[in-house]
């Protein structure tokens, strides 16, 4: 058994308390409820148990944080896990919540990775699977987002007429956005291609 070490009112909520057990942050519940099961410090406790009274005292209050964190833009699973797990609550909420979320596609991995890849504009492949490993989105729904992603060369193209404007044009200023290129994510064939086209235009 586990044993609640402090109970202590949080700072930005008066309403709720931080449960410590054993020494550490556990989970944030309720003061009422706290007071309902007569939680106190010393008190032997199984962390299950804890797991359950937030279970059935603040399902609904998490989703609806969740909600409203999602009211701003989308979130990956991983992202929403994390939210909720820095407001408090135990891994069981947190599975019940992004349960919910999934069942009425509310946060889709997916559907996220798809959408990044046909807004962003101005990076290759290798910098946009960067970002969207950075949103902490499945590997798997990635790979699937990726799969029939090709590298606009007319992008890539633009891209180095920017950075070589005021610039001279000769071999150290084209290496320069040779690499420059690749630092956006481009290809090796891609940009070595722009700029071929750029040092032949020019």
């Amino acid at each position: 058994m586990a044993e609640i070490t402090s109970i202590e009112p949080q700072v930005k909520d008066k309403n709720r308390c931080s449960v410590y057990v054993d020494g550490r942050f556990y989970c944030g519940i309720k003061l009422e409820v706290a007071i309902k099961y007569h939680l106190k410090a010393g008190m032997h406790v199984e962390k299950s148990q804890l797991d359950e009274i937030q279970l059935e005292t603040e399902k609904s209050q998490a989703v609806d944080k969740a909600m409203t964190h999602l009211s701003a833009t989308m979130k990956t699973e991983r992202q929403m896990r994390d939210f909720l797990v820095k407001k408090g609550y135990t891994e069981a909420v947190c599975d019940y919540v992004i349960e919910k979320l999934q069942y009425y596609k509310f946060i889709d991995d997916y559907a996220y990775c798809r959408a990044y890849v046909n807004s962003v504009s101005g990076k290759g492949k290798r910098a946009i699977e960067a970002d969207l490993f950075k949103r902490k989105a499945s590997r798997d729904a990635i790979d699937e987002a990726l799969s029939d992603f090709t590298e606009n060369e007319d992008d890539a193209y633009s891209l180095l007429q920017k950075y070589m404007r005021g610039k001279e044009v000769n071999k150290i200023n084209l290496l320069k956005g040779y690499k420059y290129l690749l630092s956006k994510g481009y290809g090796y064939d891609v940009a070595q291609s722009a700029v071929e086209k750029f040092d032949v235009e020019e």
